[in-house]
């Protein structure tokens, strides 16, 4: 599978899936590959679902047929929708839109354009972005914030593949391929009557789910490995080697936030010079209701969770190393680290970093 994306030779695994890529308009897939493994950087894993995701996007990228790419914020959605795009041969322009960043009042305008004097204030003949997508890919991002009024007018588009710009009569062309991506769950939309069922089925030709981080816990090592190496270069400063208790610490947690909260604790990690581990209990914290508000209970349970923290960074990780620097047994650090798991960490420490 993939696991430097960013490197000058992706691998043999990598040349392996490459060879199963159909020739798109007579171009070479490898090349192809070599572009979307560059754009696909935060989907990086040997997990059998990450093999799953990406032998379908290699099937089915270079077909025209709308794609509806499901899951959690942050597991990297915008990133297979570019990998499509890249994969699929396709001489047009990739353009992504979030359909619940732009206003209901404005939002058909900017998806079919418009014709001078359409409403008010249209002094000029505009494009929407279908126009600018024409021979590429369109990305409809949060499909499911989309008004109804636009839902509607979206079907239409997809079934007779033209569209009628605001103000206008003449039917343009589409040739732009659809791909649709939304965090909810479309078919309880449907059910509550926010999502057309028409269009559901519409866009739902072939649908990728993509698993939260939470559920490939074993690609938490080589992604952590390399946003430290990405990251590091671009901000400047030295990438740290992780101890044991960082890495037991990161793929304890289920990360909410998926690969976008684990990007932001190891950038914040190189930024301020502090192990990840201490920025994640900080995360903890603040998001455990109900966690100890005592000053006095805080600080006590600060002093012994960073005296015990401090004690295995400086040995390595090593617990009995650590047990003997603080004059206990191994036996006792075992149990304060359980205890502290058990608790989500969060419920142990301040939202003050180790220092």
């Amino acid at each position: 599978m993939i696991s430097r994306p960013l490197d000058d030779d992706p691998g043999d695994e990598a040349d392996t899936e490459v060879e199963s890529a159909p020739r798109v308009n007579g171009a070479d897939p490898m090349v192809q590959n070599t572009r979307a493994i560059r754009r696909v950087e935060h989907f990086i894993g040997e997990s059998e679902t990450v093999r799953d995701v990406w032998r379908t996007i290699n099937r089915i990228a270079s077909t025209p047929s709308t794609v509806l790419i499901v899951g959690e914020t942050g597991t990297g959605k915008e990133l297979v929708a570019r990998a499509l795009h890249e994969l699929s041969g396709r001489g047009g322009d990739y353009v992504p839109v979030n359909c619940g960043a732009i206003s209901a009042d404005l939002i058909e305008g900017e998806f079919f354009g418009h014709l001078k004097g359409a409403f008010t204030g249209a002094h000029q003949t505009r494009n929407g972005l279908f126009r600018h997508a024409d021979g590429g890919t369109f990305f409809l991002d949060e499909i499911g914030e989309m008004p109804l009024a636009l839902q509607a007018k979206l079907l239409r588009v997809l079934e007779e593949r033209s569209y009628r710009p605001v103000g206008g009569n003449q039917e343009i062309p589409v040739t732009a391929r659809v791909v649709a991506a939304t965090n909810r769950d479309l078919a309880a939309e449907v059910r509550a009557g926010r999502f057309r069922e028409d269009l559901y089925y519409r866009i739902n030709v072939v649908e990728l789910r993509l698993p939260p981080l939470r559920e490939r816990k074993g690609d938490i090592p080589p992604l952590t490995r390399y946003f430290l190496d990405a990251l590091s270069a671009e901000l400047g400063v030295p990438a740290p080697e992780l101890t044991p208790w960082d890495l037991e610490q990161l793929v304890g947690y289920d990360w909410p936030g998926n690969i976008r909260e684990l990007r932001n604790v190891i950038e914040r990690s190189l930024l301020l010079g502090k192990p990840p581990s201490c920025y994640l209990a900080e995360t903890r914290t603040r998001e455990t209701p109900g966690h100890p508000t005592s000053a006095e209970h805080q600080s006590l349970e600060y002093v012994q969770r960073a005296h015990i923290l401090n004690a295995l960074l400086a040995a390595d990780g090593n617990k009995t190393v650590a047990a003997r620097k603080l004059g206990v047994s191994r036996k006792t650090v075992e149990r304060k680290l359980k205890e502290w798991s058990a608790q989500e960490c969060a419920e142990k420490v301040t939202a003050n970093p180790v220092e």
